[in-house]
């Protein structure tokens, strides 16, 4: 038997749309949360998520 979790919202805790097995890898995933209507990017892997920071695009040099 593989084990499934409710992936949830890195923001609101809440659960999302998306069911993860033990076995997913996901890289630069844009989740979206349908309570706290935000997109996060998110890298998953063994059921473990790391929120991805994007620089602001008025912060960057040239």
């Amino acid at each position: 038997m593989i084990l499934t979790e409710w992936l949830l919202c890195p923001i609101c805790k809440n659960k999302t749309r998306i069911k993860l097995r033990a076995d997913t890898e996901l890289k630069n995933f844009p989740l979206y949360c349908p309570k706290c209507k935000l997109e996060t990017l998110v890298n998953i892997k063994e059921l473990k998520t790391t929120i991805i920071k994007e620089p602001d695009a008025k912060t960057q040099s040239r």
